[in-house]
């Protein structure tokens, strides 16, 4: 699986974890909403400054955020 489809999941599903929307979380991130979506799609690559604000905005970590199966080795 490309690593931006695998940022994206990992998003999506801290996201609704949280119960925000992704309008919600984009608002927080400071990022436009149909770039959020292109995010959680794998279809945007989305630079390290703009991971870590969308990171902050989930109020979480980096650990946690990549202390997932989805980014096991394969």
């Amino acid at each position: 699986m490309d690593i931006n489809v695998k940022i994206g999941d990992r998003i999506r599903d801290l996201r609704k974890t949280k119960n925000l929307s992704q309008e919600g979380l984009a608002n927080l991130a400071e990022v436009d909403r149909t770039y959020m979506t292109g995010v959680e799609t794998g279809k945007r690559n989305v630079t390290v400054k703009v991971l870590e604000r969308i990171i902050k905005a989930l109020n979480c970590n980096y650990k946690t955020f990549f202390d997932d199966k989805l980014f096991e080795d394969e």
